[in-house]
């Protein structure tokens, strides 16, 4: 994609009332550019924004990412206002932190309803319009945790890992009509994310996993002593979108790049451990 720079650029933005998404907004109508925001109440987001910040380039929507015809009514809010759309961010999300055995079936289908179904929703009404102009870019913000899995976020890490396989299928599917796709990776920010307002709990426990209990309270105790900063992940995702070239995935935090790189070394060990035996189960050769 070519980032335009005969006018201001046109973004749609998801999940925006806080954290990153919030830190986008600013930094994008700082700039100038035009900024379709959903959130699940505008309220807030204009409430965050407060009064220092131009607002003429926004449209704040209010949508719920799990329903289709409301996505593709804000892409056309969005289109109609603006006069078309460059880029795509797929930030909505939520923390959810419990054992396999006592996730719910509604809570499963929850979280992969706003991270995977929802961003599949935000894709099919805004690539047509990406597709016919032959250019644009969508970012999707995954998680180290979508390359990496730790006891207690099998759910969160679940919606990550199948965005994950989304965007690298999209990647490659859509490279031929100049529309970009970047993986945003990011650590623990100083964000509200690790927070009772945003974190979501089991509606039950069992008393069987004392360490993940553990690690839930050690995790609302690291909230305000996070290592990334918001403000420069948003910008660090704006620069790339900018500079319209660059890897597929995108590492926000040096704690993001060390788990990643961990899980590279334990795959590498994994295929090197099973290099002699993985061959025994093809047809022998014909002679």
């Amino acid at each position: 994609m070519t980032f335009p720079t005969d006018r201001p650029a046109i973004w749609f933005v998801t999940g925006t009332s806080r954290g990153l998404g919030l830190h986008l907004v600013r930094q994008l109508l700082e700039r100038g550019d035009r900024v379709a925001a959903t959130t699940r109440s505008t309220e807030r987001l204009l409430g965050a924004l407060g009064d220092g910040v131009d607002t003429s380039g926004l449209l704040p929507l209010t949508v719920d990412l799990r329903d289709e015809a409301q996505v593709s009514a804000a892409v056309r809010e969005t289109t109609d206002r603006f006069g078309g759309l460059d880029v795509v961010v797929n930030n909505a999300g939520y923390g959810f932190l419990a054992a396999v055995e006592e996730t719910g079936d509604r809570e499963v289908r929850d979280m992969l309803d706003v991270q995977v179904a929802g961003v599949w929703n935000v894709l099919r009404a805004a690539l047509p319009v990406l597709r016919e102009q032959r250019g644009g870019h969508i970012v999707n913000v995954s998680s180290v945790l979508g390359l990496t899995a730790v006891p207690g976020w099998a759910l969160y890490c679940a919606g990550k890992f199948a965005l994950e396989g989304l965007s690298e299928a999209l990647a490659a599917e859509v490279a031929d009509f100049g529309i970009g796709v970047t993986i945003v990776e990011p650590g623990y920010f100083r964000t509200d994310f690790l927070t009772r307002d945003s974190l979501a709990l089991p509606a039950g426990t069992t008393g069987h996993y004392p360490a993940i209990r553990q690690m839930v309270d050690d995790h609302l105790g690291l909230q305000g002593s996070q290592p990334g900063d918001p403000a420069r992940g948003a910008a660090a995702v704006i620069d790339r979108v900018v500079a319209g070239a660059g890897p597929l995935r995108q590492l926000l935090g040096s704690d993001a790049h060390a788990y990643a790189t961990a899980k590279v070394e334990a795959l590498r060990a994994n295929l090197d451990a099973t290099a002699d035996t993985a061959p025994a189960t093809d047809f022998p050769t014909a002679a």
